[in-house]
């Protein structure tokens, strides 16, 4: 048993899992509520899970439910599950020890998706500040406009954007309001570093920091780095004109702003979809033409080895490229003049089928487990817990306390990849010394 917990994929699940139990344990002290009484277990542990997973859903409502402390305590959450456990437990060894050992630096590997094990240290220094940068920018951008435009007391206004972002970064999406960004909708100084700090959160370490160092040769970058760059700003585009087009005259969303203000808060609401959580309009008054683009951005997630969820974009336009390929009958996937190895292709397709199983037996079960919720909701719901993104047509709350419980186990899920997960279960890789004959099955 202790050689099993020792391998560092299983033990990803297990640090997040420690996380969530101390988090819950936290939350219901009596000092982290505005009513100073006990929170239930249920309410802690959905809170804990949601801010840990980084997913941002929330069954009580956050402001007014949670004092400072219990603030604070979903802050360090959110923080912690979105850099990842096993990078933040490395970094405090970078810091105490100033060393790293091989089983570091394969803990970090197996959380970041890191495959050399030569630069780990260099590797998390460079995440650590580019997450401390990120935000201490959009803090100060939010404290400042806080400050002098909404008349906010300077501490207040410093807390709001500490707490805000560190949710955009992360792709958390609590938020202090009740109706969390919609009053600030139309707020660009608001609305857009938010929005810039998810879409860089989301990208992926890998990929961004590629991309930043050859920015003027981007012919050079990785296959997975241009699969995540590339494939981000065709779902930033595809989703803002898909949001412009279905909502410029819905009076719930986009109906009543100014032509200007809808290219504000359509940009921003697309944003925030692909599992940055935050939401400038009702979403649960989007015309029904938007919710399968919604729930199909969702599902897809943001870049690999980053704080955002979903399947990721690189499976998805991994396994575009392979269908191309398939439809032309090419023999090898290519991707800007490189083959994509074979193993690549089974893994894209194991996270995809895997995440399309999981949606569609957790809708199942929230319709079974719960009268009267409409087939939408139960998928938009399950869709967002798995995906991590926090997004909800406003049913999580209202749900009975099994239906809470199986949120709370796709959020996780979500966090730490069903690939991941399926690895913690069956860690060893069988190598056999025979293969069997080949045989062609009639397919379609």
């Amino acid at each position: 048993m202790r050689r099993l917990l020792r391998h560092p994929v299983r033990l990803v699940p297990l640090g997040f899992l420690v996380t969530i139990m101390v988090g819950t344990g936290l939350l219901m002290l009596p000092w982290a509520s505005s009513t100073e009484r006990y929170t239930p277990f249920l309410t802690a542990l959905f809170t804990a899970t949601s801010a840990v997973s980084v997913t941002g859903m929330a069954v009580v409502d956050t402001p007014t439910y949670w004092n400072g402390f219990g603030l604070v305590m979903i802050t360090v959450l959110t923080q912690v599950g979105g850099l990842g456990i096993v990078t933040g437990a490395t970094l405090v060894i970078l810091v105490v020890a100033r060393r790293l050992g091989l089983r570091s630096r394969l803990l970090v590997q197996a959380e970041t998706a890191e495959f050399g094990i030569g630069d780990v240290r260099r590797l998390l220094l460079r995440i650590a500040g580019l997450a401390l940068v990120c935000e201490a920018v959009m803090t100060a951008v939010l404290t400042v406009r806080l400050w002098t435009a909404y008349d906010y007391p300077f501490g207040r206004a410093l807390f709001s954007g500490v707490f805000h972002a560190v949710q955009a970064f992360n792709n958390g999406g609590f938020a202090l309001h009740t109706d969390n960004l919609i009053g600030f909708a139309t707020d660009a100084w608001v609305t857009l570093p938010l929005a810039a700090g998810t879409i860089l959160g989301g990208l992926g370490f890998p990929a961004l920091f590629e991309a930043v160092r050859e920015w003027r040769q981007p012919t050079r970058w990785a296959v997975a780095t241009k699969l995540t760059v590339w494939g981000s700003l065709t779902l930033l585009a595809v989703g803002f004109l898909g949001l412009l087009v279905v909502e410029w005259a819905n009076p719930r969303t986009l109906g009543g702003h100014a032509w200007s203000d809808k290219l504000v808060v359509a940009f921003a609401q697309n944003s925030f979809i692909r599992t940055g959580g935050f939401n400038v309009v009702d979403v649960g008054g989007l015309a029904e033409e938007s919710y399968p683009l919604v729930i199909g951005l969702m599902f897809i997630g943001g870049g690999s080895a980053s704080t955002a969820g979903g399947i990721k974009v690189t499976t998805f336009f991994l396994l575009a490229f392979v269908l191309w390929a398939e439809l032309r009958g090419e023999p090898d996937v290519t991707v800007g003049h490189r083959r994509v190895a074979t193993a690549s292709q089974r893994q894209a397709i194991t996270v995809a089928l895997l995440s399309v199983a999981l949606v569609a037996a957790g809708t199942v079960v929230l319709i079974f487990l719960t009268e009267g919720i409409p087939l939408y909701a139960a998928l938009f719901e399950v869709t967002s817990a798995l995906t991590t993104t926090g997004l909800s047509v406003g049913v999580a709350a209202g749900l009975p306390a099994n239906g809470q419980l199986v949120l709370v186990v796709l959020m996780f899920v979500g966090r730490i990849g069903p690939l991941t997960l399926g690895s913690a279960i069956a860690l060893n890789t069988r190598r056999r010394r025979y293969r069997y004959a080949e045989e062609q099955p009639i397919v379609g």
